[in-house]
């Protein structure tokens, strides 16, 4: 497995390369958003360690810069740790969100989670509903003929929708199944992605997939 870190501090990029490398990974470091982002669409990683508070081009800009069609889980490790950074983190496709100072054991059990999602593929090929393809191993997304392009997680929360049609989905089920949290009344993640996702796979077309329970959560169907 291929890691690479994007930290500007030099002391905690070496300290994360030489703790991943002792843990078996293959681990590259840049120093700076600018070169992050160019090795990242240069070479294949199986995951990407991005800090946010760097100079020049910062965490959130290297995010909205990447190639999400190349489905890398993202992991920030930032010392921003707010709900409102957080939830921006979650917004903009990032995988996981951890805050400095952090344990280093519980860095390496946030990886192998989301490299082990980054890495699941169900055995259904294609999966449909109306006029919408989902197609699973190539990660695509068309409506009506129209290519999609979704966020890692924008996908993973279309994909639990449409593996569960017909079925409401309670907002501590989503938050369970898409980014492995516990649901917290007072924050609106779930909302804000199932949002995002609506203008991308519904506004669009007349027919409206995603539903909205009041008081529940959300259902995925074809209404009669």
């Amino acid at each position: 497995m291929k890691i690479l870190v994007i930290e500007d501090e030099l002391k905690a990029g070496e300290y994360l390369r030489n703790g991943l490398t002792e843990s078996g990974y293959v681990v590259d470091v840049a120093n700076n958003g600018s070169d992050g982002l160019h090795m990242a669409r240069e070479f294949r990683y199986d995951l990407i360690v991005l800090d946010v508070m760097m100079p020049g081009m910062d965490g959130w800009q290297v995010m909205e810069k990447l190639d999400k069609s190349a489905n890398t889980p993202v992991l920030f490790l930032t010392a921003r740790g707010t709900l409102e950074d957080k939830l921006k983190g979650l917004e903009l496709g990032a995988d996981d969100y951890l805050v400095k100072p952090f344990s280093f054991a519980e860095l390496l059990a946030r990886i192998k989670v989301a490299l082990r999602r980054g890495n699941q593929v169900r055995q259904e090929d294609v999966l449909e509903i109306a006029d919408m393809q989902v197609d699973i191993p190539k990660r695509r997304v068309s409506r009506a003929g129209n290519r999609i392009t979704l966020t890692n997680k924008e996908f993973a929360l279309l994909q639990l929708f449409v593996l569960n049609q017909g079925q409401v989905l309670s907002r501590s089920l989503i938050a369970s199944r898409v980014w492995d949290m516990n649901f917290d009344s007072d924050t609106n993640v779930v909302d804000v992605a199932v949002r995002r996702l609506r203008k991308k796979i519904d506004e669009p077309f007349e027919v409206r997939l995603i539903h909205t329970v009041h008081g529940v959560g959300y259902r995925c169907e074809v209404e009669a």
